[in-house]
């Protein structure tokens, strides 16, 4: 909701601008502020409602956007010829205040059982840190030098952790998400570029401009039907345990499409490209999300949907920028389409080699913990290794008691005698 009232007031205050420095401030820096407030927690809450439908559901939500696209190409020359382009951004700043209202329909999944669990846990876990250094206290020297940098270890952890709530920054340890960053920053490099420039191309070919608008709306339209049917295909049972291969494909083949668009001279050939980059787009834009979940899980996607975009974030803004450079220096379109193209097919096939390898790594881990997990001699190892871990700390002193009590796990008492 805070989101669509920043696009709002930035699309509005936009209308008053008298500088293109005022029209970054207002268009660029806070609706895009707004947008992505209003992308992030909504990608964020599919995963959270569903989970075996769920890439189903991600290209359905996806679906939405193009329909916008499909309607503001024309929306948008039409509203600059009858209000020129001051009411153009009063109106579209008025349509974006509908945001808040979509805002307002989600609603929490259930009673937050969740967070009263973990407020109690912290609370337990609060108290007994707070005899532990009780009783350390009286046990140590009267300076109590110890047990004072031990609490700024501890005040020190718990702003780690939560900063690590937020930002999980252990997730670049993680090897499938770095794969999944490496080739979707290069990827973005190319992905944008093309939609911008597609009707000052065919403008430059001799097109109207109605009908050059008009290929930005057979785009979404395909768009709208390639998103949904995407998620279908995803989510069956030969394409979902594999969805990297297939999202790699996507990528590969947006690139192939942009190196075939200089080919295009005609309308007729621009409405295929069109169609043909719909179609691609769409993939994409489908699985963006839904691959990065199957990654690092539910549990994590939150933190890793910011990082993600924060690192992408500098190749989106580069991308159109260098398009636009070498349409100046070369005075041709068809080297911002080639550029594209060769980044993103070169996204894709990095993504397609880099998974294969992720999937051998994972499954070789796999097999050798069964090995370990089947082999009696490995437990035998690991239980002494724990027993004597067990004898190590009893020889710490009468402070650690309590922890060495919650480590051990919970006991049961049989016939008097309380057993691990």
């Amino acid at each position: 909701m805070f989101g669509g009232l920043l696009c709002g007031i930035g699309m509005v205050s936009a209308a008053f601008c008298t500088s293109i420095m005022q029209l970054y401030i207002c268009v660029g820096f806070i609706t895009g502020l707004g947008l992505a407030l209003n992308l992030q927690p909504s990608v964020i809450m599919i995963g959270k409602y569903f989970l075996k439908r769920r890439p189903i559901a991600n290209g359905l939500a996806m679906a939405g956007s193009p329909v916008m696209l499909c309607t503001l190409a024309p929306l948008n020359q039409f509203l600059f010829d009858s209000f020129g382009w001051r009411g153009s951004f009063l109106i579209l700043g008025a349509i974006l205040l509908n945001c808040c209202v979509a805002g307002a329909l989600f609603r929490p999944i259930g009673p937050g059982t969740a967070s009263v669990k973990t407020q109690v846990t912290g609370e337990e876990k609060g108290a007994l840190k707070q005899e532990v250094t009780e009783d350390a206290m009286e046990i140590s020297s009267p300076t109590n030098l110890p047990m004072k940098n031990k609490t700024e270890e501890e005040g020190d952890r718990d702003c780690c952790e939560k900063i690590n709530r937020y930002l999980d920054f252990s997730l670049f340890k993680h090897r499938g998400f770095l794969i999944y960053l490496i080739g979707n920053v290069l990827m973005f490099l190319g992905f944008f570029a093309p939609i911008i420039f597609l009707a000052p191309y065919a403008k430059h070919t001799g097109i109207d401009e109605y009908s050059a608008a008009f290929l930005l709306s057979i785009l979404a339209i395909v768009d709208i039907v390639a998103r949904p049917a995407t998620g279908i295909i995803a989510n069956s049972k030969w394409v979902r345990p594999r969805i990297q291969y297939f999202f790699s494909f996507s990528i590969a083949f947006n690139g192939v499409c942009h190196l075939l668009c200089p080919l295009a001279s005609s309308y007729t050939g621009l409405v295929i490209y069109s169609v043909f980059f719909g179609l691609a787009f769409g993939m994409v834009c489908a699985m963006l999300f839904e691959t990065l979940m199957d990654l690092v899980g539910a549990a994590r996607f939150t933190s890793a949907v910011g990082l993600v975009t924060i690192a992408e974030c500098c190749t989106i803004l580069l991308g159109p920028p260098i398009g636009g450079m070498l349409i100046d220096t070369f005075g041709d379109y068809k080297y911002m389409f080639v550029k594209c193209g060769v980044v993103m097919v070169l996204a894709g096939t990095f993504l397609f080699i880099m998974n294969y390898y992720n999937y051998r790594v994972l499954a070789k881990e796999e097999k050798e913990r069964k090995a370990r997990e089947e082999d009696p001699k490995t437990v035998r190892t690991e239980n002494e290794g724990r027993n004597n871990w067990i004898k190590e700390t009893t020889q710490d002193g009468p402070e650690l008691e309590p922890l060495r009590e919650e480590q051990a796990g919970p006991k049961k008492e049989v016939n008097g005698i309380r057993e691990v």
